[in-house]
């Protein structure tokens, strides 16, 4: 039998693992008391793996060592986002049944870039972006598969939108082979249609960007008159993006309008979901979301509001044979049998990788596990505590609530006398300057865990609740964090400028 130094018995692969299992088990345990970040440096975190200097190790080392040394530095050293007072950025805490998915997932380690390869896990695949479909109130019909997240969903759908609309053989002839293409978004969407209309040769001139209202939401009347103006300007309007959660504040485009609006005139609706389309399964789910059942393509992010480890995003198309259009080759170093009356299912042709793992096991185990009434359940929550924080910061003298929707509130700190003290027009300027140090400072402090919104020209703290293990005494916390480091850092700043805070 071949030694190879990669490989375990049987009995070490069981005693570490049982040992790494109960270690994760106590860390789950204790999560809640600890810090949420870590108050570091990068020259610190590198020095605890021994510095930028280090060579590749000549010789192997004890697995049993390595996996508790790695397990203590990342509890020791790590931005906790599955921990109660995480309010940052739009990621979900792990299910614990996901995580133990991709530790099955990743010891079966099916290639679920073809059927042959992933008999199984394609399989399951087929039914979990079904169930996903359904749980948003799209097409179960539909077309699609995961990757690893929102940005990579969303560019599945504009590679597969802009094949469907140009009017010509993109493959063979390129993007610039006709018009120039116009993709559409309000002035709120996400990064990732700069990086896939740079990605697709399409370029960031592209990007046609429509002004929203006071709500942060697209203005459907601007809409219609760029979409006209470029029409005249020789342009091939081509791809519409509606934003149903924004990255920021939550807001949602008036998705059924715009809906419309492509069907008038005849172009690609895609909505951008990663984060809100999950809201869709409430009862009073905002009314704009239903639309979402219109859309030629969605993007939902299963690592946001389905709480399921990272990677995990879904890239869903309405016509199934336009997403196997977009991206299906076939090398002839490729041979895959299959029954002609039942085809198998071949993710390399609908989609950019090749080679992909089986991302679909922790998002199918986790729904089982939770099931409709599950999420119903939690989503619920999340929102429900988000308007709770609003509420609180609505009646806090010293703080001001600034926008709420779905899941995402944002606010700032404001001196009650910093007005009187400073006056209105050096006021603006002075809540921005305090209120990115008082990120900074409650970021490095631990005990909670916020980002930040820009909302007009106000710098504001976001509060992003999509975890299940958040509670109103963990709200109460974020607002005794901020009034109580906001007052130190107000005071700091003023002694500096000599106006001293009235208190």
């Amino acid at each position: 039998m071949r030694n190879s130094p990669a490989d375990l018995s049987p009995a070490q692969f069981r005693a570490i693992g049982h040992d790494l299992v109960d270690q994760m088990a106590e860390f789950l345990a204790t999560l809640k008391d600890r810090p949420v970040a870590p108050d570091k440096n990068p020259r610190e975190l590198r020095s605890l793996i021994g510095g930028d200097k280090v060579p590749v190790p000549a010789r192997g080392s004890d697995a049993a060592h390595i996996v508790a040394e790695a397990a203590k530095l990342l509890i020791e050293n790590s931005t906790f986002n599955g921990h109660p007072r995480f309010f940052g950025y739009i990621t979900a805490p792990a299910s614990p049944i996901g995580a133990l998915a991709d530790l099955l997932a990743a010891c079966i380690n099916p290639n679920c870039g073809a059927a042959g390869l992933s008999p199984l896990a394609t399989e399951i695949e087929l039914q979990t972006v079904r169930w996903i479909s359904e749980l948003i109130g799209y097409s179960p019909d539909c077309g699609g598969l995961l990757v690893s997240g929102g940005n990579m969903a969303n560019m599945v759908c504009l590679n597969t939108a802009i094949r469907a609309q140009s009017g010509w053989n993109v493959r063979e002839r390129g993007v610039a082979a006709g018009a120039r293409l116009g993709v559409y978004a309000s002035s709120e969407v996400h990064t990732w249609l700069q990086k896939g209309t740079d990605l697709s040769g399409l370029g960031t001139d592209a990007i046609r960007s429509i002004p929203v209202d006071a709500s942060l939401s697209m203005d459907v009347a601007a809409l219609e008159r760029r979409i006209a103006e470029d029409r005249a300007a020789g342009w091939r309007p081509a791809v519409v993006v509606g934003t149903a959660g924004s990255v920021s504040t939550g807001a949602i485009d008036p998705l059924p309008e715009i809906a419309a609006v492509c069907a008038r005139e005849h172009l690609w609706f895609h909505v951008d979901g990663a984060y809100g389309a999950p809201a869709a399964i409430l009862d009073d789910a905002p009314q704009a979301l239903r639309a979402i059942a219109l859309a030629d393509s969605v993007a939902v992010d299963p690592h946001k509001w389905l709480y399921v480890p990272l990677e995990a995003g879904c890239a869903l198309v309405r016509d199934r044979e336009k997403l196997h259009a977009a991206f299906s080759f076939h090398p002839v170093y490729y041979h895959f049998d299959g029954s002609a009356d039942d085809p198998p299912t071949n993710y390399y042709e609908l989609g950019p990788q090749n080679s992909r793992g089986f991302r679909a096991l922790k998002v199918w185990m986790t729904i089982r596990q939770v099931g409709r009434d599950g999420y119903v359940k939690m989503i619920g929550e999340d929102i429900e505590l988000a308007r709770e924080l609003y509420q609180m910061v609505e009646r806090h003298e010293d703080l001001e609530a600034l926008t709420q929707a779905l899941s995402i509130t944002t606010f700032r700190y404001v001196p009650r006398d910093v007005r009187s003290q400073l006056g209105e027009e050096a006021t603006e300027s002075y809540l921005n300057e305090l209120n990115t140090a008082l990120l900074s400072k409650l970021q490095r402090e631990g005990q909670v865990y916020l980002s930040n919104a820009v909302v007009g020209t106000r710098f504001a703290l976001r509060a992003c609740i999509v975890n299940f293990r958040t509670s109103s005494e963990d709200i109460q916390a974020l607002i005794d964090a901020t009034d109580r480091s906001g007052r130190a850092l107000d005071r700091e700043m003023r002694l500096r400028t000599s106006v001293s805070p009235v208190r």
